[in-house]
């Protein structure tokens, strides 16, 4: 069993990997298969709008720490997650399905770009900038991606 610790490098291949596993679950859905309701409240809009809402709350984090600064302003708390999920995937509601995945797209291309630029020591597992980019990318694909590949499974798609 390999016991050694992730790197920076590891930790965004793995990113990538997850991101691309995740785009693959959304490949040849239509727009009503996309905007279909099924986790829950939310359907794959929501699903990937609140994804982008996480890439741009917490990729501005990242180039904080680039920059040496403080990466979560103060005063601002995350520990309600279900709050800001719902806030992000609200702010999207209106937004055509198309244009919800082409920003997913950027807000992960902008994510992964804002990681790189933290040095990489700053890059050790539980600390803040492995936490962000962990649970905002490689977990955060495989967790949905998982749940729409049940989803298709479940529904013959």
């Amino acid at each position: 069993m390999n016991t050694t610790p992730m790197t920076k490098t590891d930790l965004l291949s793995a990113a990538e990997d997850q991101y691309k596993a995740l785009r693959a679950a959304l490949e040849g859905l239509d727009e009503r298969q996309l905007t279909q309701v099924w986790l829950g409240v939310w359907s794959i809009k929501e699903i990937v709008a609140h994804i982008s809402g996480w890439h741009r709350e917490l990729g501005p984090a990242l180039e904080r720490m680039a920059r040496g600064e403080r990466p979560i302003p103060e005063g601002v708390s995350y520990d309600d997650a279900d709050a800001w999920n719902a806030k992000f995937a609200a702010a999207r509601k209106a937004t055509p399905v198309r244009q919800v995945l082409d920003d997913l797209e950027r807000s992960h291309a902008d994510f992964m770009r804002a990681a790189a630029a933290v040095p990489a020591e700053r890059f050790q597992p539980g600390k803040t900038a492995w936490k962000i980019v962990d649970l905002n990318s490689a977990h955060h694909y495989k967790e949905h991606g998982d749940q729409i590949r049940a989803w298709r499974a479940a529904k013959g798609r």
